[in-house]
């Protein structure tokens, strides 16, 4: 297994934090490229996919774009053009809320449900990946470990 420094072709990094900071970071990458790689023959990106995940788990109830943004993963500014991509596609509608002209409600269709069906058998395994060589007792320390600095 190569190690960070072997993977960005540098000497050994000396300084811990320094070493834990480019590691996740090129870490987060890989897993980026990986979730590309397994939703490209599907014509999604990770963000959309996102949002038709977080979509599906309202179970059939629309959200607006505020709270969707807030949720994500990745924040982003473009929800919005994110978000016509998804309706354009058909996986998702836009229906403007009749108390509230300036709410946008956003809701998943069954394309998009029909679409989530077909990638959950290929996601499930990739969710996965840490199990081939991380130990859950491992990973439930690394998932504290990582939102300890996140603590602001």
């Amino acid at each position: 297994m190569p190690t960070v420094e072997e993977h960005l072709i540098t000497k050994p990094i000396k300084d811990p934090h320094l070493r834990a900071f480019l590691n996740i970071m090129f870490t987060g990458v890989w897993l980026q490229q990986k979730m590309g790689q397994l939703l490209k023959p599907f014509d999604i990106t990770e963000p959309q996919y996102n949002v038709l995940r977080i979509l599906r788990g309202q179970q059939g109830e629309a959200m607006n774009l505020y709270e969707i943004q807030n949720r994500m993963i990745q924040k982003m500014s473009n929800v919005s053009r994110l978000i016509d991509k998804l309706v354009a596609k058909k996986l998702v509608t836009r229906k403007e809320c009749r108390e509230n002209r300036r709410r946008v409600d956003i809701a998943i269709t069954q394309k998009g449900l029909d679409l989530l069906d077909s990638v959950d058998p290929y996601a499930e395994p990739f969710f996965k990946i840490l199990n081939q060589n991380i130990s859950k007792e491992e990973a439930r320390q690394i998932g504290e470990l990582l939102d300890k600095m996140r603590d602001e």
